[in-house]
């Protein structure tokens, strides 16, 4: 078994679109990045990365690189899986955290579990998100951004 742990973080910005665990959620601020800026994803493919010392995103998916280009981080998940699976390791349990002050996303979480754990290939059980706020404080409690943190238990195929 490996284990690892991912962290991203993402400014709000007006014009564009809030996706958090490939899900869209209505609200007037959207996360900025070179992806979509999915913090939740973007912390568990960092997760998954980390597990087998493979880097993180940002070198297996340049920012620089205009492919990557308000790309679907759902893709780049299937891809960080696929990587995963070459090497021999499946997830087993995906724990997140997303850390937000508006919108409440609680009422997303499950279609949010359903959607990875489908990218994923595992069972909804494998794949816990839990939402929280900073309560005002930081840069998250002043509605300036998020942040996703994510541990990533890999086990061997076929142990």
């Amino acid at each position: 078994m490996r284990i690892g742990v991912g962290y991203d973080v993402h400014k709000l910005v007006e014009n564009r679109k809030l996706i958090i665990g490939g899900i869209e959620i209505p609200h007037d601020f959207g996360l900025l990045g070179h992806s979509d800026a999915d913090v939740l994803v973007h912390a568990i493919m960092d997760s998954m990365l980390g597990a087998l010392a493979l880097g993180d995103i940002g070198k297996h998916f340049p920012d620089n690189d205009m492919e990557y280009k308000d790309i679907d981080s759902c893709e780049l998940l299937r891809r960080v899986n696929s990587l995963i699976l070459e090497r021999g390791y499946k997830v087993s349990n995906i724990d997140s955290v997303v850390s937000l002050e508006r919108p409440k996303i609680g009422m997303y979480i499950d279609s949010m579990r359903e959607k990875l754990a489908d990218i994923l290939n595992i069972d909804i059980t494998q794949i816990s998100i839990k939402a929280t706020t900073t309560e005002g404080l930081g840069f998250v409690g002043t509605k300036e951004g998020a942040s996703s943190y994510a541990v990533t238990l890999l086990e061997k195929i076929g142990d």
